[in-house]
């Protein structure tokens, strides 16, 4: 998908409005989902011991922090202040590096008590699930967000198409986990923090893209 710079709000109508509500909607519904997803990821990756796949599972606070925002920002007045999209913006930038430290801290700790991944099922139901899932709703908000001119909207899809790439990355270093390749899972969780560092910094420039 091509760059492009959100520098304005476009001239209100009916249709952004409709937009607008959409976007909302589409916020509460990713927020049932990460909770169910964070959960069930959290309890696998416990029991497990997947640095990669606790990071991911965390990962979904994140994004549902930057579904909060989308909320807050096409709530109330907010919903015509061009000012208030500057703030939601920076704000899902922020999420996006909120991750970042505490996984590369988790597989310094590991890698130093000499602790490995175990095989999961459940992780591997879940972020296949998410797999399916998470790009879907990316897509259909990064549309929206088009439309609206919203980088902060744009922000929230990339997040989710970020879910569901991690989700593909989790799942399969939670296969190599059962083929004894250990290393797979460490490596997946540093590859995730710096997609988020580095998608946190184009959120701040304004740039809505993933590829």
């Amino acid at each position: 998908m091509s760059e492009q710079r959100i520098h304005e709000l476009p001239v209100v109508s009916a249709e952004w409005l409709g937009d607008a509500r959409a976007a909302r909607a589409l916020s509460l519904v990713t927020l049932g989902w990460l909770g169910v997803e964070s959960t069930l990821g959290l309890v696998a990756g416990m029991a497990a011991h997947s640095v990669a796949l606790i990071g991911w599972a965390l990962s979904a606070l994140v994004e549902a922090a930057a579904s909060l925002i989308v909320l807050w920002r096409f709530t109330g007045s907010r919903m015509l202040s061009p000012g208030a999209e500057g703030t939601a913006r920076r704000a899902v930038a922020v999420s996006f590096w909120l991750l970042a430290p505490y996984l590369v801290a988790h597989v310094a700790y590991d890698l130093g008590e000499g602790q490995r991944a175990a095989p999961s099922a459940l992780g591997i139901v879940v972020t296949a699930v998410s797999l399916i899932g998470m790009p879907v709703l990316g897509l259909v908000k990064r549309r929206l967000a088009r439309r609206l001119g919203s980088a902060a909207t744009a922000g929230e899809g990339t997040q989710n198409l970020i879910c569901g790439a991690m989700a593909a990355g989790v799942l399969a270093g939670l296969w190599l986990n059962t083929l004894g390749w250990w290393w797979a899972d460490p490596a997946m969780a540093l590859a995730l923090a710096a997609v988020g560092v580095r998608e946190g910094a184009r959120a701040w420039r304004g740039h809505a893209c993933c590829h």
